[in-house]
């Protein structure tokens, strides 16, 4: 098993920048490729970022590449989502999730799932 809790989301104004994170507990942390999805009111969760189990290797969905960046520590056990140049359109619950086999942007390829945090960016 391994517990996933979200931090770092709130009200922003467009244009800024906010950093989530995401504390893990439970099984060795550097087993596990993570990713950062998030959900719109009315919308289905998409993927945001993903990062390899190392941290050697980052894939990013098309709509933040350039302005979010993902990282992990493995050492702490925690994962960032750095997000720059925030726009409204961005706003949503932002989930960090973990997989054993696989990285990339199938939300039915993650195996644990945290809570997620609010993120809202006003025009």
């Amino acid at each position: 098993q391994v517990q996933l809790v979200e931090s770092g989301g709130g009200l922003v104004q467009a244009g800024g920048s906010l950093r989530l994170s995401c504390a893990a507990s439970g099984r060795t942390f550097s087993a596990y490729a993570m990713g950062w999805f998030r959900q719109a009111p009315g919308k289905e969760r998409e993927f945001v970022a993903a990062i390899r189990w190392t941290g050697s290797r980052t894939y990013y969905a098309d709509r933040v590449l350039g302005r979010f960046t993902i990282s992990r520590d493995n050492n702490k056990n925690t994962m960032a989502l750095q997000m720059n140049s925030l726009k409204p359109e961005d706003t949503a619950v932002y989930y960090c999730a973990a997989s054993r086999t696989y990285m990339g942007g199938e939300t039915s390829r993650y195996d644990y799932w945290g809570q997620g945090t609010q993120v809202t960016v006003s025009s």
